[in-house]
């Protein structure tokens, strides 16, 4: 694996019982950066999204072919942790999945999951997580109010400090402004590109000014194969790929 390559696919195919959802995928995740997964719907975006941290494993019938590298390490060998790899490869839901408890609570689970248990540690973890979540100044005084009672954009802000709170080194975000209106996208977008500093951001998106705006790195998929990869300002510029440049240009999907 290339040294700035956080993570990679090779060869991947992937199915669903007897569907094939994704064909000879082989696509590098460059660290630091932010990699924008485009394409229409039913193309296998999200599927590829979830097999970075397993979460397929949890579909009855599944299978793949192919591998998967984190830091040089194969996710699927039989010595892998699956629970320290979800630790390390975070996931942002396309709609707000707070807990059903407190703001605070909400910050705290994975790191009292993980045996942290003092006040003052996991008071410290709360504030760090919110303030990198762009959270905190309006939530402070309310930490201890029920995380169902924020808005929808403010929820999905706690989901990513929630993941945050738990130091991973990558974070999976399968459409997480579709729910929400400009001015709550507007602010995701914006923490994203925050984000990036400290960590790698794979993002799933149907909308094509999202990714120009945030992704330095832009795979198209259609049918389950990765048809063009590339950085993004080349692929909405010069598009290489036939495919990619009536998709860019509006003319399907």
């Amino acid at each position: 694996m290339e040294k700035n390559n956080i993570m990679s696919t090779t060869k991947l195919d992937f199915w669903y019982g007897d569907k094939q959802a994704l064909f000879d995928v082989t696509i590098p995740i460059r660290e630091k950066h932010i990699t924008a997964l485009i394409g229409p719907s039913g193309c296998g975006k999200s599927t590829l999204l979830r097999m970075f941290n397993r979460m397929n494993d949890l579909i009855d019938g599944t299978r793949h072919e192919g591998r998967i590298d984190f830091k040089g390490e194969d996710i699927y060998s039989k010595e892998k942790d699956v629970l320290e790899l979800r630790r390390k490869v975070g996931m942002i839901f396309q709609k707000p999945t707070p807990f059903q408890m407190t703001v605070r609570d909400n910050v705290a689970y994975g790191p009292r999951l993980h045996g942290i248990t003092e006040k003052e540690e996991l008071d410290e973890i709360i504030e760090r997580s919110l303030r990198k979540a762009f959270l905190w100044d309006e939530v402070e005084d309310r930490l201890d109010a029920s995380a169902l009672s924020l808005s929808g954009g403010q929820q999905q802000r706690l989901c990513i400090a929630r993941a945050l709170s738990i130091e991973p080194e990558v974070i999976l975000m399968d459409e997480p402004t579709s729910a929400l209106d400009p001015t709550a996208t507007a602010k995701i977008e914006e923490l994203a590109n925050e984000l990036k500093e400290d960590y790698t951001v794979v993002i799933v998106t149907h909308n094509m000014q999202q990714a120009m705006r945030i992704s330095d790195y832009t795979g198209f998929m259609y049918m389950g194969k990765l048809e063009e990869f590339g950085s993004t300002s080349k692929m909405f510029d010069d598009p290489k790929n036939k495919l990619t440049k009536r998709y860019i240009s509006g003319k399907f999907g």
